[in-house]
Order: C-alpha cells, then structure tokens, then sequence
C-alpha cells in the first residue's frame, strides 16, 4: 500500500494487515511486512511455515461455510472478517445458496474501506464498524441486517487469540451464543501451541512481536480450552482439531502443526 487512509498510523503494525501478508496479499505497509517476517522467523526456527498456517485456516473457514450453507443455514456473521481475499465468506455462502445474507464485522479502517468498495454492489452483505470487547454492541447492530429468530451461524476464526484474558473470551463466546435459535452454529478458529520445552522462548518473543501491534496481544490457549467454547453444543464431526484436518478430502499437515497451529471447530445449537 502507498496511501495511508485517515486515522491510520503506518508505522504500527496491524494484524489485520500481517495475516494478509501471510496469505500473499498486497494491502499492508512497511511495519507490516516486518513484523510478519519476524513471526515468520521466529516460527521457521522451530519448523513451522506460518505462511502454510494462514492458507490452512483459510480453508477451514471455506469448507466451514460451504457445509453451513449446504445444510441451510442463510445467515452469516462473521466478526474479525480481515481484509478481503479470494473466497471471502460471503462469495462461498452465496455461490451454494443465492441470496444468503452475510454481516462482516471489523474496526480497522482499511478492512473497512476495502470491504466497503468491494460490497457495494451486494446488497445482501454488510460490513459493520464492531469491537469485539463489545459483543452486545456487534450483536445490536447486526440485527439490523440479520433475523435472529432464524438460525445464524457466527464466525470468529483467527481472532480470540489476540484476547489475552481468558474469562473476557469466556465471556464473548457466551454473549455471542445467546441469541442463537436451534439450528444457529458457532465457529471458531484459534492459535495453539502444545507443550514443549524447546517453545516458551520463542513463543515470548512472538508475543513481544505482537505487542507492538494495534491488538497489543497474542495468546495461544491449549485444546480443551479452545474446546470448551462449544460445550452445550452439538459439535460437528471430526471435533476441535487441527484446522487442514476438519472435513478435508485432502488433508496435509503443514510445517510445524505438530507442535502448534491453529486449532477449528463448528457446533450446532440444538
């Protein structure tokens, strides 16, 4: 990017705009670029691409909403969207049901302009200016566009880990819940690390990386925590796992998930 919209400050770096250089894309800024390269160091000394993580949680989103949309879900909410890249949710729910209606939530004001000037012409997609340490104000304005007295799944992949206290999470995912009627789902994503001795320093200095950030914060939680925000759910088959392995017909295992990665799971309110 070479032009800097009003309120931003290039020379922070913004999640938003580092996951969007791990997928390969062109909307971020100098402070940007390295700060990603640094996790991507950080992450290659222990062997793992962080590239490949971001292409295999965006696939879980893809194949996520896809089967949402088979089994008939029409609405969509999808906070912490990012900025716009190939098969945003709204283009794979729309393309199996015609007409679906898709809210995204975002704070950054490059996601929101860039999704704004892609939208336009949609009128059965929205994106709305939420904070997620808001979630009844996320939930007020995305009523305005989406009926929840008929099922709603809600999307938050990628985005819990950049919340470091554990009961706000707890505390989000159950006001987000809430609302939902039998036959709403919940969808989740989340970065994890499993216990290994040849880790802690490396994940603190990632974690340093991301405290220059705009989020301040990143934290990995373990699979039973991840797993917990589904409890009272129907959980969809195969569970809380790795996310290149939920309901991939080509499944791989990209460097370094087997000592961390990004943990997936869609559960159904009965």
């Amino acid at each position: 990017m070479t032009e800097v919209p009003a309120g931003i400050d290039p020379t922070v770096p913004s999640v938003a705009r580092m996951y969007d250089y791990y997928l390969g894309g062109k909307d971020h800024f100098p402070a940007d670029r390295e700060a990603a390269e640094q996790i991507i160091a950080l992450a290659g000394e222990l062997g793992a691409d962080v590239r490949e993580m971001a292409l295999a949680n965006r696939g879980f989103l893809i194949r996520a909403v896809e089967h949402l949309a088979r089994s008939g879900v029409r609405q969509f909410l999808d906070i912490g969207t990012g900025l716009p890249t190939q098969d945003n949710v709204h283009q794979v729910a729309q393309r199996v049901a015609p007409g679906a209606k898709v809210v995204y939530v975002d704070n950054d004001p490059i996601v929101l302009a860039h999704a704004r000037a892609l939208l336009a012409d949609n009128p059965d997609t929205v994106i709305i200016d939420g904070d997620l340490h808001d979630p009844a104000g996320i939930l007020a304005s995305a009523a305005e566009h989406l009926d929840f007295s008929r099922p709603v799944a809600v999307i938050v992949a990628a985005v819990f880990h950049f919340f470091p206290d554990d009961e706000e999470v707890a505390r989000i995912v159950a006001a987000l819940r809430k609302p939902l009627v039998s036959g709403g789902y919940l969808v989740v994503s989340h970065a994890y690390v499993e216990e290994d001795s040849t880790v802690p320093e490396k994940v603190e200095e990632a974690r340093g990386v991301y405290r220059r950030t705009r989020s301040g914060a990143i934290a990995w939680r373990d699979r039973e925590t991840v797993r917990g925000y589904f409890d009272g759910l129907e959980l969809l088959e195969p569970g809380v796992v790795p996310v290149q392995d939920w309901r991939n017909d080509e499944p791989f295992t990209p460097p370094g998930l087997g000592m961390g990665g990004v943990l997936g799971g869609v559960a159904r309110v009965p």
